[in-house]
């Protein structure tokens, strides 16, 4: 299992870190070092997919952390916290080879899309990033992460697009609540198309402030606006020959979606503050939890942009339309879920079973992921009935 380094002395926000993320990236370990010094120990004896650091520290400072991991390890990707005091160090620090960094107090929607890039573009220089073959079918496999889980009749329908679209160059728009598996259809998609050798480069266009999402998309050159201290690519250019997942479609600004229909109707983007187009050759995959056709009404999504991104629709339904896979879920989570923790699977009995398929899942299968982890966690094994009963308030 790939490990992320937490390096902060703060022991509250080490924990608060760990808690959100392992949330976001449930295969990765995660280990917390206290200041710098232990945390060049760590990086000494151990790889790590990623570092998070705290720029202020006692013994060794985060800049210093930096500075002597990528002279031990070059490959090693950082993401740096720094107080608004450090901003100028900050900089530094991307200049030294940091991925990026996150200002404190620290926006935890902007950590969590800024930590999966970073993860995402370190993995896409591996050559473990590209994705086997199965011998029996061609067909490119899914990621572990991303697999598909159940039998229902709505999963199979979903599945039957996926395959029908995958190999097409055509945009999707993937609909449906928050937790229901959008994110999963489309990695799927991305990882059965002739561009899973390429780039994904996944966009939570909620998370970002609307100030920021056109550079963010397009990349800005230095001193185009405060703060600007040197070019940066835009999340277009790094997908390209590849594929951009642009999340949550429906909290993009009005401006930012005048930029997205250019850039799709010319295949160039410009970055904030040049002239300069540059020509991208990116499939894009959108998805959103909202219904689209109000948004148009109320003026708040354009409807030439729309159309441009459901050339074909995927609806993934909540969980409540596909009970039938709650079993297969439940085992499947247990599994994973269990390796993580290092501790032998749970068995789950019949009326345990009956018990969560008998609930209402209003946060769908990210609520039923967490569920059975704390009743593995709580739970008698096999987990009873009596268990649910007890852990799990509905």
């Amino acid at each position: 299992m790939q490990k992320i380094l937490i390096v902060e002395d703060e022991k509250a926000i080490s924990g608060v870190l760990q808690s959100i993320l392992s949330d976001e990236l449930p295969d990765y370990e995660f280990v917390i070092a206290e200041d710098g010094l232990e945390g060049l120990k760590h990086i000494e004896k151990e790889d790590f997919a990623l570092v998070v650091s705290d720029i202020k520290m006692p013994k060794v400072s985060g800049t210093e952390l930096l500075k002597q991991a990528l002279q031990l390890k070059p490959d090693t990707t950082f993401v740096m916290i720094s107080g608004h005091a450090d901003i100028d160090t900050a900089v530094d620090c991307l200049k030294e080879g940091a991925y990026d960094f996150i200002s404190k107090p620290i926006d935890i929607n902007r950590l969590i899309t800024s930590v999966k890039n970073a993860l995402d573009k370190r993995n896409l220089t591996r050559t473990n990033q590209v994705l086997k073959v199965e011998n029996t079918t061609l067909k490119k496999k899914v990621n572990k992460k991303y697999q598909m889980i159940g039998q229902s009749a709505a999963l199979k329908k979903i599945q039957d697009m996926i395959e029908k679209v995958a190999t097409s160059d055509a945009r999707v728009l993937i609909t449906g609540p928050n937790g229901a598996g959008k994110e999963l259809v489309a990695h799927s998609i991305h990882a059965q198309s002739d561009r899973s050798k390429g780039p994904m480069i996944e966009v939570n266009c909620a998370a970002i402030p609307s100030e920021l999402i056109e550079s963010e998309l397009f990349g800005h050159v230095k001193g185009s606006f405060t703060g600007a201290i040197k070019d940066k690519q835009g999340k277009f250019e790094l997908a390209n020959n590849g594929t951009i997942f642009l999340d949550e479609i429906g909290d993009m600004s009005l401006v930012a979606q005048a930029k997205v229909l250019r850039a799709l109707q010319e295949s160039k983007v410009s970055p904030v503050g040049s002239d300069k187009e540059i020509k991208v050759d990116v499939r894009v995959l959108a998805a959103t939890n909202k219904n689209m056709k109000a948004e148009i009404e109320a003026g708040k999504f354009r409807e030439d942009l729309y159309h441009r991104l459901s050339v074909i629709e995927i609806y993934v339904p909540p969980l409540d339309e596909r009970k039938e896979d709650i079993r297969l879920l439940v085992e499947h989570f247990s599994k994973i879920i269990s390796e993580e923790h290092g501790t032998a699977q749970k068995a789950f009995d019949e009326k345990a079973i009956a018990a969560l398929e008998n609930f209402s899942w209003t946060g769908n299968i990210r609520e039923l992921r967490n569920v059975v982890e704390r009743l593995i966690i709580l739970g008698s094994n096999p987990v009873s009935a009596e268990d649910v009963k007890n852990f799990v308030r509905k």
